[in-house]
């Protein structure tokens, strides 16, 4: 049982003092008597490490380590229990100092607690010897003072409840002589006292008793026979009586250790001498070794090992050959020193199955135990982890170890880690051992999803059907599990209400859906952009940029302009009979709502059967005369003008155009035809416009005076035989001015503030006047084909 109240120390080391989880904490020692009764407290473990009692179960308090067997926890009250019988002697043999280091384990978060429980012995074993009786061969003629070593006495306990005195029981003969001088052991030697005579006693017999210093003492005894025998009156004499000798653990057999040398001053057989161990107690190492019978010579004879016995005493016997044998004894100490034969053993003691990798630094990963079973310098061993990895070892207390996070860690590089540890002693040559072990690293959510461009640009064509995925959205997010499934949202948009109602995001696939059918003439591009964020706590996020863009479709017809194209008028041109081949007789004007190749717009002419008298420009819609009229033309020729666009398929519009044929250009009255203008506001550009148009047609009608003088100048007064001039306006804003053999055009834009004035005579005007295009961007190229003879041009540019 327990003596007395619970002892505790506090020791506070000088060396680096046990860190658990960045805490220091001194060693607790507690002191218990071998042969306790299970269930009898050591200690109060929990109050003595600072835990709160009613935490202990559910953080899962145990005992932990080599030595559950002996203690156990009581985790309502936190005590420390003795679990099973401890026997010191079974635990500790004769070794002075007996204690056991035991470990404490509790979680959330994780921690481990090293203490150590001191066992006191307790006088529960009495001496005895290994032999019941000794017999002695004493010759009478044995001088006062000659010494008979006898066995020793063994007691299991040790200190003060080991062998403390030797008695020999009442005689006349023989005395007592008990050696405890710096020896590992006492023992007792018998010497004569008185000098015998095998006449008066043959035979004496003796007790030898042993008593331990326990309270009451215990004893054991040995019964001695004393055989007086006669004749031989001298003993061999050793040189010293201790020889000392050191040899090394790996010595090999037969290696000489040390010789002995006795020396019997009797001649012949009496003074021959044999040497031989005693091995009263059949002690096992004393067999490592052999002894040469003749020589004295002590060798090797077995595997020593340093680690089980650093120091073997033997006790030789030197014995002459007489008769009646005398013998006399030394003794040998062989100290056995040790040898580098033993590697480090690594043990993991505990490991935390995840590390997260955000963990900060000496954050505790796993806990560590190093053993080397050899002594000194051999058994001082050195751990570190071979590999560069972010970790690092450090030493806690003694042996124990503990690895700790020392760098920055990164699951999306290295999801785990195969950390090699070697433990190297300082022997000569040093031995070394290594052990592989894995630590995984748990994720964190820093990553934010990733969009390969920052900018996304979709093409969409129009009149799609409503709910066509036209596109699917895609992030990458190195993170896992739910830190990396991503979700998608429109996000920032000032038109929130109008973006949500043409398109939708899904969330989950990315998929971008059309809510309704795009015209290309109303809508032509839009943006918005999309938030693309996981699921992790907390939330990472990134955006994007989504361009979206509507692809024109030949969907519009061709429309023609006024003023043909009034719903329910009869489109009709006249022409003089005298009309020269290339006369202008109307010009057809169309547009197309679509773009591109969409709006690119060609005219073409359908004439009766066999009738070829007019052409048409296919891209300006000038229609003119081919030839000269002959008596054989109708005199009204109807004409179908076929408007088409280039696009797939081609659409087109069609104009009817009734052309008379007239005798004289009296009859010809230029026609005014109302076209209906658009009332806008009036703003600075149709200012500009206003004035850029008047000082056009200032410009026109004097370059227009001065054409017509030269002309009269230069044919003599033959204008007279041509009709009178008429200048036709033209639906487009172009003006023509024409005689029997002449005409000019003057034609200007009013789409942009530079215009080009071109004047030019064209007798046979050309089959290409003008092309139009209707470009995307709302923008026209126009291009002018000139004839190729006399001409005159200005150009004026505002």
């Amino acid at each position: 049982m327990l003596q007395g109240t619970i002892f505790r120390n506090w020791i506070y080391y000088l060396s680096p003092v046990f860190y658990i989880w960045g805490e220091a904490a001194a060693q607790i020692v507690y002191t218990i008597t071998e042969e306790s009764s299970p269930s009898n407290s050591v200690g109060n473990l929990a109050k003595d490490l600072h835990l709160d009692v009613n935490e202990l179960e559910a953080r899962g308090f145990q005992i932990s380590g080599p030595n559950t067997r002996y203690f156990e926890v009581n985790v309502k009250t936190g005590v420390l229990l003795v679990k099973d019988r401890i026997d010191r002697e079974e635990l500790c043999s004769r070794n002075v100092k007996c204690s056991l280091e035991v470990e404490a384990i509790v979680s959330s978060p994780l921690n481990l607690y090293r203490f150590e429980v001191k066992i006191l012995d307790v006088n529960d074993n009495a001496p005895s010897f290994r032999i019941p009786e000794v017999v002695l061969n004493v010759s009478e003629s044995a001088f006062p003072g000659e010494k008979f070593a006898l066995p020793k006495a063994f007691d299991a306990d040790v200190g003060s409840y080991s062998v403390k005195s030797y008695k020999l029981s009442q005689n006349e003969h023989f005395t007592l002589d008990v050696q405890n001088v710096g020896e590992p052991t006492m023992s007792a030697e018998m010497a004569l006292h008185k000098n015998l005579d095998r006449e008066k006693q043959a035979v004496i017999k003796l007790t030898l008793t042993a008593t331990d210093g326990g309270k009451p003492p215990k004893s054991g005894t040995l019964h001695i026979t004393v055989n007086v025998q006669d004749v031989n009156d001298n003993i061999p004499e050793f040189d010293k009586p201790l020889y000392k000798a050191t040899v090394v653990e790996n010595t090999p057999r037969g290696a000489s250790v040390i010789s002995v040398h006795a020396r019997d001053l009797d001649e012949g057989l009496n003074g021959e001498i044999q040497y031989s161990f005693i091995n009263q107690d059949n002690d096992n190492d004393v067999d490592k070794f052999a002894i040469n019978p003749i020589t004295g010579e002590i060798t090797v004879n077995g595997e020593l090992d340093h680690e089980k016995h650093s120091a073997v005493e033997i006790r030789v016997q030197a014995k002459d050959k007489g008769q009646n044998p005398r013998a006399s004894h030394c003794k040998v100490l062989i100290e056995i020193t040790d040898v580098n034969d033993n590697p480090p053993e690594i043990s993991v003691t505990s490991l935390a199955n995840l590390v997260r990798e955000d963990a900060s630094l000496d954050t505790m990963v796993g806990l560590l135990t190093v053993k080397d079973y050899d002594a000194d310098k051999n058994g001082i061993v050195q751990v570190r982890i071979l590999d560069s990895v972010p970790f690092k070892i450090k030493n806690t207390y003694k042996n124990h170890y503990s690895l700790v996070v020392d760098g920055t860690l990164d699951r999306e590089r290295a999801s785990q880690y195969n950390l090699t540890l070697m433990a190297t002693d300082e022997g000569l040559p040093p031995l070394s051992s290594t052990s592989v072990i894995t630590v995984h690293v748990s994720d964190v959510n820093d990553n934010a999803p990733h969009f390969t461009d920052p900018v996304i640009n979709i093409f969409v064509k129009e009149n799609g059907p409503v709910g066509t995925v036209i596109y699917t959205m895609s992030a990458d997010d190195p993170d896992v599990d739910e830190n990396a499934k991503v979700t998608f949202q429109v996000i920032n948009n000032n038109k929130q209400d109008v973006i949500g109602s043409v398109i939708n995001v899904n969330s989950e696939t990315g998929d971008i859906i059309s809510l309704q059918s795009f015209n290309y003439e109303e809508l032509k591009t839009f943006q918005f952009k999309v938030q693309a964020t996981d699921s992790g706590v907390p939330p990472l996020s990134s955006n994007v940029t989504v361009n979206v863009f509507i692809l024109d479709e030949n969907d519009n017809s061709p429309t023609i302009l006024a003023p043909y194209s009034e719903h329910g008028s009869v489109n009709s041109e006249n022409i003089p009979y005298s009309a020269e081949a290339g006369y202008f007789v109307a010009k057809i004007r169309a547009v197309d709502a679509d773009s591109g190749y969409n709006a690119l717009l060609s005219y073409h002419l359908s004439e009766p059967k066999g009738n070829n008298l007019f052409r048409i420009g296919t891209s300006t819609g000038e229609i003119r005369t081919r030839r000269r009229m002959s008596d054989n033309d109708l005199k009204t020729h109807p004409l179908v003008v076929l408007v088409s666009d280039n696009g797939e398929p081609s659409l087109s519009a069609t104009v009817s155009i009734d052309v008379v044929v007239v005798e004289s250009t009296a009859e010809i009255q230029t026609q005014f035809r109302h076209v209906p203008v658009k009332e806008d506001s009036f703003s600075d550009l149709n200012l500009y416009l206003l004035i850029a148009i008047v000082s056009v047609s200032v410009i026109f009608l004097l370059s227009l005076i001065t054409l017509i003088a030269v002309r009269c100048h230069r044919t003599d007064g033959t204008f007279s035989r041509y009709s009178a001039p008429m200048i036709t306006t033209h639906p487009d804003g172009s003006w023509s001015y024409s005689k029997a053999t002449q005409q000019y055009d003057v034609c200007f834009s009013s789409d942009t503030l530079k215009s080009d004035v071109v004047v030019f005579p064209a007798p046979f005007p050309p089959v290409d006047g003008e092309l139009i295009s209707i470009n995307g961007g709302d923008t026209f190229t126009r291009t002018q084909t000139l004839p190729n003879k006399e001409k005159v041009r200005y150009k004026i540019e505002y």
